[in-house]
């Protein structure tokens, strides 16, 4: 009996076949991607939640002095602001690498044909770093010049834009090419792939509120707001509580794994859409039908 048996992702799925080979490939590789995963991305996580503990904390310490002392001009804007731009750092570095990671492992995989090359994958996600900062920027202010002409272009461009990062690693292309092309790619096929991304967002979001749920009621319970009894001294404690920021970490940590579900989807909605449009994995079957193993 094989115990992980090779997924396909070069081929056509129906929705639901999206889903289900998402958490199938996630199930089959967990013992092997999320160490691949952490070896990679671990140790700037790790900074990412160093920089959020002492923003938190420092922050809480600041409004507290504030509270205390009446002085409501005294806070030092240019450290909170330093500490915030640390972490707004570490936060997109720490993207970047783990949407890298992601789609170079799947590359690896479907590669391999289920075997990983760790190596490869390692060097490949470094090398390609400063491609996907400077792609997530690009789509970014994208998405954000969308938002404010209205809502729907911004829908619109999140649609496909997601799609750029796995035709950058996949077809070996640079930011902006995979950029245009990724609208060629969702042509005509732009309302099935939307409704794919949604379901998939609305299952990761109902999953990461169940994290960000002990932080809200930890922060309601500690402020009084669940007992009616509100005080502005406690507000501002908060975010000096271990708890509270402990709770803060492992809800930002959960997001971010969370966050590879989706990646993996879009893995997969990519194959899909590359493979209706111009049958990659078909021709590779087709010439592979007269060749013999060693």
């Amino acid at each position: 009996m094989i115990e992980n048996p090779y997924i396909e992702f070069k081929k056509q799925r129906e929705l639901g076949d999206v889903l289900s080979d998402t958490f199938a490939f996630m199930r089959s590789q967990f013992k092997t991607f999320f160490p691949v995963f952490f070896k990679i991305v671990g140790p700037y996580l790790l900074l990412m939640v160093i920089a959020l503990v002492f923003y938190l904390y420092y922050v809480g310490d600041q409004f507290n002095f504030m509270i205390q002392n009446q002085n409501f001009e005294g806070m030092d804007m240019l450290t909170i602001f330093g500490l915030a731009s640390f972490y707004f750092v570490t936060l997109l570095l720490v993207y970047a690498l783990s949407q890298s990671t992601v789609l170079h492992y799947v590359k690896s995989y479907t590669a391999g044909k289920g075997e990983i090359d760790f190596q490869a994958i390692r060097s490949d996600v470094y090398a390609s770093l400063p491609s996907f900062v400077g792609l997530i920027f690009l789509v970014a202010i994208s998405l954000i010049v969308g938002l404010v002409i209205c809502c729907f272009p911004m829908i619109y461009l999140w649609v496909p834009l997601s799609l750029a990062f796995g035709i950058m690693v996949f077809e070996k292309k640079g930011a902006i090419t995979a950029y245009g092309d990724s609208f060629r790619l969702v042509k005509d096929e732009w309302w099935i792939t939307f409704a794919t991304m949604v379901v998939v967002t609305i299952i990761v979001a109902i999953a990461g509120y169940a994290f960000a749920l002990p932080t809200t009621m930890y922060n309601y319970a500690k402020m009084g707001i669940l007992s009616g009894e509100v005080d502005a001294e406690s507000m501002m404690e908060i975010f000096k509580d271990p708890i509270y920021i402990l709770l803060n970490v492992v809800s930002s940590i959960a997001q971010f794994m969370l966050n590879i579900i989706t990646l993996v989807a879009g893995a997969f909605i990519y194959f899909n859409l590359n493979e209706k449009k111009n049958f990659t994995g078909t021709n590779e079957r087709i010439q592979n039908l007269g060749q013999r193993p060693e």
